[in-house]
């Protein structure tokens, strides 16, 4: 019988629709879309350099997500702060995410522990120097932070969770950033160094602990200024 595999495509490379979705991936993720920004496929189009096709098929795939929704006029939006989307997100985010924290603080190395208090350092530095530019910089190590916890975790289930937790949470961190700036509130970094703390002792519940502390403030903060808002 006559072999067939030869004559299938390599696919090593990326497709162009593969590197919008990435890039629009890493913006949502980063924050860089507020809550509730409308957006038009030919505007992202333009600012990716590219043909609208690839973005149409890449912001499909992120309104599946649920990290962008289509509006009744055919609109994109980013969307909105509301209290129950708070409330949902950050339950799930604790459940999930503190599953993971645990599980990495039984299974973590001292070089591990080491690499992840070095990304704490510079990321508190980036904080101190209360540069409104150097965000994108400080919520890149925030991302590397904790996700470099999560990968010691040795699950591959929670792993593409918690990756789909931050996308539909990453315009709520940004504004989050944004609030504590304009309240002076200064403490975050705390929150961070408890987690470090557990993961050297190896003390699972003290790590989740201090990470539903950490993830829990900022929707807090968020929740509570929607609700002096809408007053």
């Amino acid at each position: 019988m006559r072999e067939t595999t030869a004559a299938l495509a390599p696919v090593g490379r990326d497709t162009v629709q593969d590197r919008v979705y990435q890039e629009l991936r890493r913006a949502l993720v980063g924050g860089l879309f507020a809550p509730g920004q409308v957006l038009t496929i030919r505007q992202l189009a333009d600012a990716l350099a590219t043909s609208t096709m690839p973005v149409r098929d890449a912001v499909g795939r992120l309104i599946t997500e649920q990290a962008l929704e289509i509006l009744p006029n055919r609109s994109i939006r980013v969307p909105p702060v509301t209290a129950d989307r708070i409330a949902d997100l950050l339950r799930a985010r604790v459940l999930i995410e503190g599953e993971a924290m645990a599980l990495a603080a039984a299974r973590m190395t001292s070089p591990q522990v080491a690499s992840i208090r070095a990304i704490m350092l510079e990321w508190e530095e980036m904080r101190l120097g209360g540069n409104p530019e150097t965000v994108d910089r400080e919520v890149t190590l925030n991302h590397a932070f904790h996700f470099e916890i999560y990968r010691n975790s040795g699950s591959a289930v929670l792993l593409p969770m918690i990756e789909s937790l931050w996308l539909q949470s990453g315009p709520f961190t940004r504004a989050a950033i944004y609030a504590f700036s304009e309240a002076g509130a200064n403490d975050a970094a705390r929150f961070h160094h408890d987690i470090v703390s557990a993961l050297e002792r190896g003390d699972p519940e003290a790590a989740r602990s201090a990470l539903v502390a950490d993830i829990s403030r900022p929707f807090a903060y968020l929740r509570d200024k929607l609700a002096k808002e809408t007053a």
